[in-house]
Formats: structure tokens, C-alpha cells, sequence
């Protein structure tokens, strides 16, 4: 019999460890997709962060740098000037990429570094206990807003790739959702899409992934997935928010 559906060369031959539900699992797998389509494996060095995100260099048959916390675009651009002919893969969480890494990938983005970023966002600090993220939606209770996060004292929750969309050096920035087959198909284009970017030397590409954190959210995965669909989308809309083709920029 035919074997027609495997697993990407680029993923490590072992089981998860994520909680069940977890959506980091299904998106290491379109990302190892991504990097088997560009022939890049062999090229790629990942800059791991803190957190959730940080077990990349358990799943991917890569190379990878690990960063502190939140400081992924500044270690991944030190390691793509000095290698520039490498293929540099950043996957941050949203504790880490729109909080304390702030500063960082707003001024990467800024400079055109040309890096490929993706950005998972759960609306939770998912590693370190459950605390109010920069994108933890307004009434979501967390351990650090117990009676739920109120704009008045805790902000609203931070759209970041509308954000970096802005930035003249972003060539290609989308979010995208996988909790469902539909949301799945158009996150692996906006993957490869960001993949593209870096490969043509365009700029930064940009992916942010609403996932679930069912731990986190005291939810079961099925109720977790749906909250995906009826509270983060309404607010964090699904699709590309910029993509720039060819070099003329530069």
C-alpha cells in the first residue's frame, strides 16, 4: 500500500509533550512542512526564546540558538549578519514576542531584517503560570487578573501584526488561525508565503498563529478550539495584512 500522508523530514521522530489540545504541535508541523518545501533544512538556524515556544530545538531537525527571553529578533539578526547566507527561523510566543520582546522585534521589523518570524499567540503566559499576556482579551481571567482583564487598568489587548504591518521593512505579515481544516490550509499558505519572503531576501515575514492554551484557559480541548472561533477572531481578524513583492524597496 502507497504510503500518501507522513511526517515532514524536518520533525523529529518523537512524541509531544505539549498538554493536550495544545496547537503547537499541529503548527510544528506546517513550519517543518514549510522548511522541507524550501529546501532549507540543512541552512536554517532557530533563535528559541523562553517559554512554550522554546521547545523547538526538541521537535525540528535544525540548528538552533537558544535567546533570552524575548530577545529572539536581536539574537536572530546577529546570526543572519554574520551568516547571511543561512535560513533564520524565529518562533516566539506572545508573553515573549509582545511584551518583554517589544522593543526587539519592533526594531527588527523596522530594519528590514530579513528573518522569518512566527508568532504564536494564545493570549496567556503559557509556560511560566497562566499571567495576563499583552493579547489577553478583555474579561479573560488569568492568574494575574483573577476577575478578568479590564482596559482601564490593564490596557487593551495588543494587535501586533497590524502593528508591524506598518513598518516600511516588513515585506509579509498575516495571521491565521488552526482550529479548523479550512484555517489550516490558509495557514500553511501564509507560512510558506513568510518562508518565501526570507528566501527572495524581501524583508521580514511575519506569521501570527491564534492557538489554544487549554491549560492555561481551564477549558478541554474542544472547548478551547472554540473559543478560537467565537471570542480571539472577532477581535485578532484572520488574513494578511501586508505583502510586498520583489525588491524594490530596496
Amino acid at each position: 500500500m502507497k504510503q500518501v500522508f507522513g511526517r515532514p523530514e524536518s520533525l523529529v521522530d518523537v512524541a509531544s509533550h505539549f498538554c493536550p489540545g495544545c496547537h503547537h504541535g499541529t503548527i510544528h508541523r506546517l513550519v517543518a512542512e514549510a522548511i522541507d518545501h524550501y529546501g532549507v533544512r540543512e541552512e536554517t538556524i532557530g533563535a528559541a526564546s523562553v517559554g512554550c515556544s522554546v521547545f523547538m530545538y526538541d521537535y525540528f531537525d535544525i540548528d538552533v540558538v537558544e535567546s533570552p527571553h524575548g530577545r529572539s529578533p536581536a539574537v536572530a539578526t546577529g546570526v543572519k549578519r554574520s551568516n547571511p547566507e543561512k535560513f533564520v527561523l524565529l518562533y516566539q510566543g506572545d508573553g515573549d514576542l509582545a511584551a518583554i520582546g517589544t522593543a526587539e522585534i519592533i526594531h527588527a521589523a523596522n530594519r528590514g531584517e530579513p528573518l522569518t518570524v512566527i508568532f504564536v499567540n494564545n493570549t496567556v503566559y503559557g509556560m511560566t503560570g497562566g499571567q495576563m499576556a499583552p493579547t489577553t482579551m478583555l474579561g479573560q481571567r488569568t492568574t494575574t487578573s483573577p476577575y478578568g482583564r479590564e482596559f482601564s487598568q490593564d490596557g487593551y489587548p495588543i494587535k501586533i501584526t497590524e502593528m508591524l504591518a506598518q513598518l516600511e521593512g516588513v515585506a509579509y505579515a498575516a495571521r491565521v488561525a488552526v482550529d479548523t481544516p479550512a484555517h489550516l490550509a490558509k495557514a500553511k499558505k501564509a507560512i510558506f508565503a513568510a518562508f518565501e519572503a526570507q528566501v527572495e531576501k524581501r524583508g521580514m515575514g511575519m506569521v501570527e498563529i491564534l492557538s489554544s492554551c487549554p491549560t492555561n484557559w481551564g477549558m478541554n480541548a474542544i472547548e478551547a478550539n472554540k473559543r478560537i472561533e467565537t471570542e480571539m477572531i472577532p477581535y485578532f481578524p484572520l488574513g494578511v495584512f501586508k505583502e510586498r513583492k520583489g525588491s524594490d524597496f530596496f
